[in-house]
């Protein structure tokens, strides 16, 4: 794949060491409120835009990113929730983005106590409303189900962990052994195109500058559980509403729908026109779906 713009060497080299800034991310950065809450291994990160004194009713909605992600997995979210009128949270989960990894921390299933904790002091114990995308899915459900008086409602986009497929029916390209930045980028617009997206024209210079970003501040490479059927596992013992969107054209269960939709016991929603990275590549199909949910 060509890569999506002519440069000069030196800012595909910015690019792909993660340097670039991509101007949508600055500016929401810019709006944000920074919250952190310590742990044994550093701190927890935040970005938290407030809502409205007039819709401070409204059930706060806490984000929570994919795997080699950050809060900018919703980057394309943010302008419709908060539109919306609803205070939001974004987190970088424990070993991504702004937040250390915990001691020894493994997987998502290390994850919902040091969530938990930090969700009560940040809102004081209120009950939110969690979108997780991916990983984040699948963490937003280990936490509801281990702290069910704090989740008021899930969300989960995109996640793993349905234990549907024996092998993942697609393949991504290593990229950190690489030292010419051009190579390093056509490694990232091939896993782009593999996994998160099903355009490939969505894959300008911003959209590698994000992804970039976000891949080279993962400490967490050595996750297994979303390769198993835990969420599946998970999905009945949950006592709060959930609902299931996929892109239509997620790799990641793509061909089997049926099967994904009577895990979520039939409360499941497809998007047309996107992978699995949906809330980046159709973020008004998904507002469009979710709100009514929100509200």
């Amino acid at each position: 794949m060509p890569l999506p713009w002519p440069g000069p060497a030196e800012d595909y080299a910015a690019v792909a060491a993660g340097q670039v800034t991509p101007p949508e991310v600055a500016q929401w950065h810019t709006q944000a409120q920074c919250a952190h809450f310590a742990h044994a291994g550093g701190v927890l990160t935040a970005h938290h835009w407030p809502a409205a004194p007039e819709t401070a009713q409204k059930a706060p909605v806490v984000l929570l990113h994919g795997g080699s992600g950050s809060w900018t997995h919703w980057l394309r979210m943010l302008g419709p929730l908060t539109q919306a009128g609803h205070a939001v949270w974004a987190l970088d989960l424990p070993g991504f983005g702004a937040s250390d990894p915990l001691p020894d921390q493994q997987d998502a299933d290390d994850m919902p106590p040091l969530l938990a904790a930090a969700l009560q002091q940040w809102l004081g114990g209120q009950p939110v409303q969690i979108m997780g995308f991916s990983l984040g899915g699948l963490t937003a459900a280990l936490l509801a189900a281990a702290y069910p008086g704090l989740v008021r409602q899930l969300v989960l986009v995109g996640p793993p962990g349905l234990g549907l497929r024996d092998q993942p029916s697609y393949r991504l390209k290593g990229w950190r052994h690489l030292s010419d930045p051009q190579e390093q980028l056509h490694r990232h617009c091939h896993n782009l195109a593999a996994l998160m997206l099903s355009d490939p024209r969505c894959i300008d210079r911003n959209t590698l500058a994000l992804h970039t970003a976000n891949v080279h501040r993962d400490r967490l490479p050595r996750r297994r559980l979303a390769s198993t059927d835990i969420l599946r596992q998970t999905l009945p013992r949950l006592t709060c509403p959930v609902h299931g969107v996929y892109g239509e054209q997620d790799v990641l269960y793509r061909g089997l729908w049926p099967q994904v939709a009577a895990c979520f016991q039939g409360r499941l929603q497809l998007i047309a026109g996107a992978g699995h990275w949906v809330q980046y590549e159709q973020p008004q199909a998904l507002a469009d779906v979710v709100l009514p949910w929100l509200h």
